[in-house]
């Protein structure tokens, strides 16, 4: 059996060197189709299913809220979690942070994390260098020390030995570096480096009074933990749940009222799977790449119906050979095993192929999730499960495209097959020729009709980012610069911050270039947030719900630096101060929600406050509605508050204005702010990349669509061309003898044509079915429209026509052209 198959192999190695075209073009066909789909399972394999390279992984598990699934926690219940559980062998909080590594001027930013002490001892993760953070660590008042990643520890030392008698600047803290970690190990969020440890308890040490580690109603940390053996999840779970009272009980804040601390009162606390770590990666891009799974599977299935038709193409001019196997006794299934070989070599060649191009296209799609501010790390590596899926792909791939050619082209009658006149060939078989066009044809309607699919879903992704990058927001993006401004460690107590913040905008507006400059607390799609509830007299809402509304803070000129216009009444000014009655200014959702419409808001009062309720604040200006946290959200109600009026920022977010490119404000910008204290931190960036950079799944989306739509589109082409070449090349006699009896050259072309348009029509409508029905899976991603968009269906119809059209009039002009004479002179 063995040597059978081996002989199979051999001598399906040289029909494919005797043909070089015809296998260049599968190989490429299949490497594209089969590389597209590994490089789409191996970003699905690092991003949700790869567990994290710790010790024993799947005995870990992440605690959450039971009814919300929300996944932060204070630091006073996880002092009280980890001093009461007795089901975790080990247990860890965790919270994400940046440090700053300069001293002074343009910040250097540097991934961390808090970590408690059990963290590394939980996760089975050992030093290697020096020692890790560890229980001994883990008490209040704790000093601050560090502990690096490799990467960290060879890009920022070189990998030198003596990094344990270094020490580290942390927010303009010297923090010593007491541990380096092994290599591979990033944390446990996938898809970000995490280049620093810190212990938490050194939170207090280096925040000082911004510290969070006593404060009940600050949700900071995640929570993992590693089950005792023994201990199953339920049980886990309805011993953690017995302690819940108690925690909760004893973590209440002290400022909650009455229904809030019922509520905190009632959480219990619910378990998930640890082994995959947590991700912003996966929270944000899991749908989006399912669904592109899905696309490069129907662009696979395009390319085995181009390979099919090919082989049913070789299969015609094979029909001699096949005949006189046969006829010395060759069996039908000993051939069909002979040709599967054949498909079945292509398929891997193809996936050899492919996987050498899903490696660049998966990295390149890394590059493409990353930002600015945050570089995408994921291990790419190929693993068991990548190795696997691409095997099963070939093997699939090849049984797919290569079982219907090979049992067509062994229905061959060995006697007919052989003679020498091929035209007699035709003749007698013309039922099997029928049927084999038949294939043909069927195979490329099915082309058309998922390239149409594929089309319409890329045209409404295309349409769904044009909408949002074209979108009206209320301000102008454009010639914005941001400039995040960190005076906590240039020695300015917290009573002189506005003051300091005020100085600068008046620097800042005379520098040159400079147009208009404000401060904020909030900068537009940014991820960062504010609200409050707000009362307002005579207003009865539908729920608690409906009582928020997003806030921001801000300085004087915000409006006209970011060029919002006002609809009624006026900005702040310098007479909004702390002795002042309070002031605010609201968007027209927030005046037409609460009350009826922008005239009847203006001077009127409302409240705002979770706990507390502030006193009355007058409206005293209304401008256009803006985006504040999402392009896609609507009728958002902002209300906006002078900063003279509120306590004083940690930092703020200084907006300028400028004639020209933003970026050329930059080298001006650190001088002025330097003039006025050299120790403050300065962080850029401009609105527009900001903007920009909020439409990552959007731009994504249409960019791997359209590709693999004109891909898709460009297989069905060449299949419906190649499918007609032949169609024509078959029937060379037939066509001499019609233009021999008087047929035109029209009429040969229209006949030709009519064939393709008969496979076109069909697709399209088989095509349009599978679109009408199909596209309601991508409503989740699309802005501004309908899954069933007629404009986007009809263009992407006029496309694949216009394209099959010019591919099925190439061979059909070559057919009206033909020299009759020529053709019945051909055996």
């Amino acid at each position: 059996m063995f040597d059978d198959v081996l002989q199979d192999v051999r001598y399906a190695l040289r029909a494919l060197r005797s043909s070089p075209g015809f296998a260049a073009i599968a190989i490429l066909s299949l490497a594209l189709g089969i590389g597209a789909n590994t490089a789409i399972f191996s970003l699905i394999d690092a991003v949700i299913l790869k567990t994290l390279p710790v010790s024993h992984p799947e005995q870990l598990v992440e605690l959450v809220m039971k009814s919300e699934g929300a996944i932060w926690f204070t630091n006073p219940i996880w002092e009280q979690l980890r001093d009461s559980q007795d089901v975790f062998s080990g247990a860890f909080a965790y919270s994400p942070n940046r440090f700053n590594l300069a001293v002074g001027g343009e910040v250097r930013s540097a991934s961390a994390s808090w970590v408690s002490g059990d963290f590394f001892r939980t996760l089975g993760v050992n030093p290697l260098l020096g020692r890790t953070i560890s229980a001994a660590d883990d008490k209040r008042g704790c000093p601050a020390v560090a502990v690096l990643s490799y990467d960290f520890w060879q890009r920022e030392y070189g990998g030198a030995a003596d990094v344990l008698n270094r020490r580290l600047n942390l927010d303009s803290h010297r923090v010593p570096i007491v541990g380096v970690t092994p290599r591979g190990f990033n944390g446990i969020q996938v898809g970000e480096a995490v280049e620093i440890y810190v212990p938490l308890c050194a939170e207090g040490t280096l925040n000082r009074e911004n510290s969070a580690l006593d404060k009940r109603a600050n949700w900071w940390v995640w929570i993992f933990g590693r089950l005792k053996p023994g201990i199953g999840e339920q049980e886990a779970l309805a011993r953690l749940n017995t302690l819940a009272p108690h925690i909760f009980a004893a973590t209440m804040p002290p400022d909650y009222p009455s229904y809030a601390q019922k509520c905190h009162l009632g959480r219990r606390f619910d378990l998930l799977p640890g082994a995959n770590g947590y991700s912003n990666v996966r929270r944000d891009y899991k749908a989006a790449l399912y669904t592109l799974m899905v696309v490069v599977g129907v662009v696979l299935l395009i390319a085995c119906a181009n390979v099919a038709n090919l082989l049913i193409s070789r299969a015609a001019v094979r029909r001699k050979e096949i005949a006189i196997r046969m006829a010395i006794g060759a069996g039908r299934a000993r051939l069909i095993r002979q040709l599967l070989t054949e498909s079945l070599l292509l398929s891997s060649m193809g996936a050899v192929l492919g996987v050498l191009f899903a490696q660049w296209a998966s990295r390149m799609l890394v590059l493409f999730l990353s930002t600015s501010n945050a570089t995408v790390i994921l291990d790419l590596s190929i693993d068991v499960r990548v190795l696997g899926f691409t095997t099963v792909v070939a093997v699939a791939t090849g049984i797919l495209f290569g079982l219907a050619p090979a049992w067509q082209g062994t229905r061959v009658d060995p006697h007919s097959a052989m003679k020498a006149n091929a035209r007699g060939v035709v003749e007698s078989h013309a039922r099997f020729s029928l049927a084999r066009f038949s294939l043909g044809r069927m195979l490329v309607a099915a082309q058309v009709a998922l390239s149409l699919i594929l089309l319409v879903g890329a045209g409404l992704m295309l349409k769904t980012f044009a909408k949002l990058a074209t979108l009206d927001t209320g301000f102008d993006k454009n010639q914005v610069l941001l400039i995040r401004v960190d005076p906590r460690y240039a020695s300015v107590p917290l009573d002189r911050r506005l003051a300091l913040y005020q100085e600068l905008q008046q620097r800042l507006a005379a520098v040159p270039g400079i147009r208009s400059a404000s401060f904020a607390d909030v900068t537009p799609i940014s991820g960062s947030d504010s609200n409050q509830l707000v009362h307002v007299d005579g207003y009865v809402p539908k729920s608690r719900k409906d009582l928020v509304v997003w806030t921001n803070s801000i300085g004087t000129g915000f409006f006209a630096t970011m060029e919002t216009p006002f609809i009624a009444g006026r900005d702040f000014n310098e007479h909004d101060t702390m002795h002042a009655p309070l002031v605010a200014v609201v968007n027209e959702t927030m005046a037409n929600k609460f009350f009826g419409s922008p005239a009847k808001a203006m001077g009127k009062r409302f409240r705002n406050g979770f706990i507390e309720i502030s006193g009355p604040i007058q409206i005293v200006g209304i401008v256009k509605d803006t985006k504040y946290g999402s392009l896609r959200a609507e009728g958002e109600a902002i209300a906006y508050y002078p900063l003279s009026q509120l306590p004083p920022l940690r930092f703020a977010n200084f907006l300028l204005r400028a004639n020209g490119p933003a970026a050329s404000l930059i080298p001006g910008v650190k001088a002025a702010v330097d003039e006025v204290n050299h120790d403050i931190t300065l962080q850029f960036r401009t609105l527009a990349l900001q903007l920009d950079e909020s439409l990552g799944r959007e731009r994504l989306l249409p960019t791997l669509s359209g590709f693999f739509g004109a891909l898709a589109l460009g297989l069905a082409v060449i299949g419906l061309y190649g499918v007609t070449s032949y169609s024509v090349a078959r029937r060379r006699n037939e066509i001499g003898i019609r233009m021999a009896l008087g047929a035109e050259r029209s009429r040969v072309l229209r006949m030709v044509l009519g064939e393709v348009a008969i496979v076109i029509v069909a697709g399209v409508a088989l095509g349009l079915a599978g679109a009408i029905s199909g596209t309601r899976f991508l409503a989740s991603f699309l802005y501004g429209l309908e899954p069933n968009d007629p404009t986007t269906l009809g263009a992407a119809c006029v496309i694949l026509a216009a394209s099959a059209v010019i591919a099925g009039f190439l061979p059909a002009r070559r057919a009206a052209n033909l020299d009759p004479m020529t053709a019945l002179r051909e055996e």
